[in-house]
């Protein structure tokens, strides 16, 4: 059951805040069923809080703090946590991202986040954000950077992403910037540091043709599902959405190159890039 191994407390202040809530909730002798029933929300929901896989929003705070008599504590700290790096629409998945087990992302346009290098992601920043200035350029890039700090972990999460071939074609930023960001996407390979395959333009149609998918796993609390689109983003925990979107992924999979036809065409691009920019 979700929630019900012992929490620590000290891995984030939202673990911090759920721990707290759990306190008081097995304190009040309540079930998370029940707890979240007058919220309208489900037992796994609250179990998800109590994780720190999700975020607490104010409207909650407010009614544990009702609840259980503890004077503004949550909804207090809830605020103090409100503040992030990320824009609006991806801070929850990012802080969930953060400390999942198992990452499963399907990217159709661009390189994933975690597997980006700098130079590409600030390629990404200038093109979308044409008429920003170079010091919030570099510091959504240095958040953005700063995610992949996971990936320095030997051996957790487990990340497995499907690559559109899309992606490799596309020449953000131009061919230096292309070749350097495809060298590292296969150093992690080699390094058997991320599983990669790449979905090529010959597998024809596929369930995830309308958008990039990502699906996050954790040791205790639900798998969620994370759906992002043109400036807007949808985090879902719902169990029959998920379970549909973890079919789609696996079918994407299914239908993608394996991880060692998706490395030699990686080094391919990156070669091609390489050549095309020694040639300009």
């Amino acid at each position: 059951m979700p929630g019900s191994k012992p929490l620590d407390p000290s891995s984030s202040p939202r673990a911090m805040l759920g721990a707290e809530l759990r306190h008081q909730r097995m304190q009040a002798r309540l079930t998370q069923g029940e707890l979240g029933r007058p919220l309208f929300v489900s037992g796994s929901f609250i179990g998800q809080l109590e994780s720190g896989t999700r975020r607490m929003q104010p409207e909650y705070a407010t009614y544990f703090d009702e609840t259980f008599k503890t004077n503004g504590y949550f909804l207090r700290n809830c605020e103090a946590l409100k503040t992030s790096k990320y824009p609006d629409h991806f801070a929850e998945a990012a802080e969930a991202e953060a400390i999942a087990t198992v990452i499963k992302e399907y990217a159709q346009a661009l390189i994933p986040g975690l597997l980006q290098t700098r130079t590409y992601a600030r390629a990404v920043f200038v093109s979308g954000l044409p008429t920003t200035a170079d010091e919030r350029i570099e510091e959504l890039v240095s958040a953005r950077l700063e995610r992949a700090n996971l990936l320095k972990n030997s051996t957790a999460p487990v990340v497995w992403t499907v690559l559109d071939e899309a992606i490799l074609r596309r020449p953000v930023g131009g061919p230096a910037v292309m070749a350097e960001a495809l060298r590292h996407i296969a150093a992690l390979m080699r390094r058997r540091r991320i599983i990669l395959q790449v979905l090529p333009f010959g597998a024809g149609g596929h369930p995830a043709l309308e958008g990039a998918l990502k699906l996050m796993e954790f040791s205790d609390a639900a798998t969620l599902a994370y759906l992002e689109s043109f400036g807007s983003g949808q985090l879902l925990d719902d169990p029959a959405s998920v379970a549909r979107y973890e079919l789609s992924y696996h079918l994407v999979g299914a239908s993608a190159l394996s991880p060692e036809n998706s490395l030699a065409l990686l080094e391919s691009a990156a070669e091609d890039y390489t050549h095309e920019e020694q040639q300009a």
